[in-house]
């Protein structure tokens, strides 16, 4: 019995032992696993069109040099609604695909606060010239004359947008600013009696040949077979257009989170000389570094 009893003790250590050896063994592997993860950042963004790689790549090969140890991992997403869910229900740990309107609208829709953790670019929109027998009508902003009629983009968003730009340039004064939508109502001064005609956004390309002047979106430029170079002027980064500023967003608390110094360190490679050259060079001067 005794003999019996000393196994059966041995046996309920041994399984024991076994027991404590494989929880150890799982904890190992959690934290080992954990390691591997911390130098993995998830960016969520859009489908990563060719100048969007250049940029991502150059940033990847900035923070290799520095030996961070930090992996860029993308998710791709279809639906703009997609990124911003996936950072609030942490599925990545920042996107780069809006500007600031986007995430402000976007935040207030679902009770969100998602913030804006760095400032990338900007893709000025721009004002054309009319066209006669396929010229430009025009070379300048003060050549457009009294009385001439300007297209502009006639959705709430892109008609503000275009407002703004002319206001840039001179042409008209708002009685609003800052992320305030403008419209033709707002508009304080017009020293050339300009007519603003409102057209959908697809049609004021097609306009240039019947007014004086366009602000045509950057969708429709190259189906248009615009020379964006020779636009009479583009949107300018200052006060008025911030809130058209492509960004990187981040949960509010993301500071506290266990990437935020990789957050910090991938901020910091955007932000550079390097970075600003790939964009200007991928997007041929089309989007402007705003930081």
């Amino acid at each position: 019995m005794k003999l019996k009893k000393w196994f059966g003790a041995a046996a309920l250590l041994a399984v024991a032992a076994f027991g404590l050896a494989a929880c150890a063994s799982s904890s190992a592997n959690k934290e080992e696993s954990k390691k591997q993860d911390d130098g993995t950042v998830k960016v969520g963004v859009m489908s990563l069109s060719d100048t969007e790689q250049a940029r991502w790549d150059k940033v990847q090969e900035i923070l290799d040099k520095e030996n961070s140890g930090i992996k860029l991992d993308f998710t791709q997403f279809t639906d703009y609604s997609q990124p911003n869910r996936a950072l609030v229900d942490g599925d990545v740990d920042i996107n780069a695909f809006q500007h600031y309107n986007f995430l402000e609208n976007w935040n207030k829709e679902n009770n969100a606060d998602l913030v804006a953790v760095a400032d990338t670019y900007i893709a000025p929109i721009r004002l054309y010239s009319g066209t006669e027998d396929g010229k430009n009508k025009y070379s300048s902003v003060k050549d457009i004359p009294d009385n001439g009629t300007i297209a502009v983009p006639n959705d709430a968003t892109n008609e503000s947008r275009a407002l703004y730009l002319l206001e840039s340039a001179g042409l008209i004064k708002l009685d609003v600013e800052g992320n305030e939508l403008a419209t033709v109502a707002n508009i304080k001064e017009n020293k050339k009696n300009l007519t603003i005609s409102e057209l959908d956004a697809a049609q004021t390309a097609a306009s240039l040949t019947s007014v004086d002047a366009a602000v045509v979106n950057n969708t429709f430029v190259r189906e248009a077979k615009l020379d964006y170079k020779n636009a009479l002027f583009k949107e300018e980064a200052n006060e008025n257009s911030k809130q058209w500023y492509n960004l990187i967003a981040a949960n509010k608390n993301w500071k506290e989170s266990d990437k935020a110094a990789a957050i910090e360190k991938i901020i910091k490679a955007y932000h550079t000389d390097e970075v600003k050259k790939v964009i200007e060079e991928s997007s041929d001067g089309m989007d402007q570094p705003v930081w």
